[in-house]
């Protein structure tokens, strides 16, 4: 399928509907030669039903981006990410955004499960972000890229930006959690941030009319 559009650039269809994920993309995928577009910017009917039933970070941006890139005719951006912490094995992972046993539970929520589950754990709790970028083109080619942040988790919430566990992830170098940093800052320095970088080169390849099927509206 593909929907017919009136961008004035190719349409890059970000898979996302976590809205502080969008505002991440926002920045970090500007000066690119596309419009960016979000699942809410099309009809609800086109919208694919993903389950993210991979066994790793790739297999779940994959599954998101190809679907996606199926259901639209667009190129498509879809991400992965995960808080891994060694004192619980690696944990929460692959499940960050589903760490929280009550059904619908915010982000606040699962920060307090995460420090349950670490309490009485010796510290520090090292800990680390990682993103996987999968791009998917129509066809169903793909592309991936990966970022990695390390850091602690600390026991107290810090800071008023970002989303999710930044408040509780602290980057020891600058004594400072990812909610403490500026937006800007966070963009240069986060997982998100890293493979957004790393994916780049590749999209701008693939800005080129043969690799959008010869469109150029």
């Amino acid at each position: 399928m593909r929907i017919e559009h009136n961008f004035s650039r190719p349409p890059l269809m970000v898979a996302t509907g976590n809205r502080g994920k969008q505002r991440e993309y926002r920045e970090l995928l500007k000066g690119l030669p596309f419009t960016l577009v979000f699942p809410q910017d099309v009809a609800a009917e086109v919208a694919p039903k993903v389950e993210e039933s991979g066994a790793t970070y790739a297999q779940n941006a994959a599954l998101k981006a190809r679907a996606w890139a199926e259901a639209t005719g667009w190129l498509t951006l879809a991400d992965d990410s995960g808080l891994e912490v060694a004192a619980l094995g690696g944990a929460p992972g692959l499940y960050s955004a589903r760490f929280a046993p009550q059904p619908h539970a915010t982000d606040a929520d699962r920060r307090r499960y995460l420090l349950a589950q670490l309490a009485g754990k010796p510290q520090p709790w090292q800990a680390r972000f990682v993103c996987v970028i999968a791009v998917a083109t129509p066809e169903g080619t793909l592309h991936f890229a990966e970022g990695v942040c390390q850091g602690e988790i600390i026991a107290q919430e810090r800071g008023e930006h970002g989303f999710g566990y930044d408040p509780l992830f602290l980057l020891p170098e600058l004594g400072l959690t990812m909610a403490e940093l500026p937006p800007e800052e966070k963009n240069r320095r986060s997982h998100r941030a890293r493979a957004a970088a790393a994916i780049r080169p590749i999209l701008q390849a693939l800005a080129s009319p043969q690799h959008l099927g010869g469109e150029s509206r």
